[in-house]
């Protein structure tokens, strides 16, 4: 898709210290918001974040990291587009409301202040593994996460 504004823009959100199933599932997750030709936004770091920034970097999608501290080049390496906000977990609203769903894996407490944020701002949460609470939409996998995100029918 060349107008990259048009894109559909999907949060990636979770723990900075998942374990081997989380990752493998982020990645997917970052892998099938590629495919989709959507952008994937997420805080930029390690854990959950980076392993949907490497899925969708590996299908040539376009990856935006809103990092909490100053410093553009503390991006993973799968970021396309660095954010510098210096605003530490705060920054974890910029990261909601510059998606139109969120997608989350995994995760403790900066996740889920990501999930409230996302609910008070009227976002699509979708939860793979993460904080089963009101408004969270459960999915049984990524490709299910990914499809539920995107407000996509299951197919026939």
């Amino acid at each position: 898709m060349n107008d990259i504004r048009a894109r559909k823009r999907l949060a990636v959100i979770g723990g900075g210290r998942p374990g081997r199933k989380a990752l493998e599932e982020a990645r997917e997750v970052g892998r099938l918001i590629a495919r989709a030709g959507a952008a994937l936004v997420c805080g930029g770091l390690g854990g959950v974040m980076e392993a949907a920034a490497l899925g969708a970097h590996e299908e040539g999608g376009l990856t935006i990291g809103i990092l909490p501290g100053n410093d553009p080049s503390d991006a993973n390496p799968s970021i396309d587009v660095p954010v510098a906000t210096g605003l530490g977990y705060t920054r974890n609203s910029l990261v909601v409301m510059n998606a139109d769903a969120v997608v989350a894996v995994d995760g403790e407490y900066g996740t889920l202040s990501e999930i409230a944020y996302a609910l008070i701002y009227g976002k699509r949460v979708v939860g793979l593994g993460t904080w089963e609470i009101r408004g969270v939409m459960a999915a049984e996998s990524p490709d299910e996460a990914v499809r539920l995100a995107l407000d996509q029918p299951e197919p026939p």
